[in-house]
């Protein structure tokens, strides 16, 4: 049992899965059973966890490791591709967000769609020099909401009220 858990934990920190695939990995795994509410709330706290901690090493060292490996003759490829997409992906934001982008950093982080997690949108916020507290803090509110959607989604709440509501 440990050994899921601690497999959970991991999956919540690899970029582009994150607690988006973990969470449903857990209540696959019965790691989440909605009999067991304590259970339930430890499993996705790991995940938030997991996803959260990699959140001020990329806020701090990505950027800087990216710009430094973009002339690397091995490793310029990626690390380009990362710059291009942080910096796309925090442009948009900005665009659309004006003086709201805490809020923008939020959902973007929040709504489970495929890259935008807390990596990107962590790199994205260190590409606009978004000030380190309030970047963490928009990427934790983030995190909170996309785990709600995800356990709601893995444990068929929000099936369930899509069929009452058709």
């Amino acid at each position: 049992m440990i050994t899921k858990y601690l497999l959970v934990f991991l999956i919540s920190m690899v970029p582009l899965i994150e607690l988006r695939g973990a969470i449903p990995v857990a209540a696959a795994w019965g790691l989440m059973p909605t009999d067991n509410m304590p259970k339930l709330m430890a499993a996705y706290a790991l995940c938030i966890v997991g996803n959260m901690l990699p959140v001020p090493v990329i806020y701090l060292f990505a950027r800087r490791f990216l710009e430094w490996g973009q002339d690397k003759k091995f490793i310029s490829g990626i690390c380009t591709f990362f710059l291009t997409k942080g910096a796309k992906a925090g442009k948009k934001l900005e665009a659309k967000a004006g003086h709201g982008l805490f809020i923008a950093l939020l959902l973007f982080v929040g709504i489970p769609l495929p890259g935008t997690g807390a990596w990107t949108g962590t790199l994205g916020a260190s590409l606009l020099d978004m000030k380190f507290k309030p970047t963490i803090l928009a990427v934790m509110g983030g995190v909170l909401l996309a785990g709600i959607i995800m356990m709601l989604a893995s444990l068929g709440v929000l099936g369930a009220a899509g069929a009452v509501l058709n």
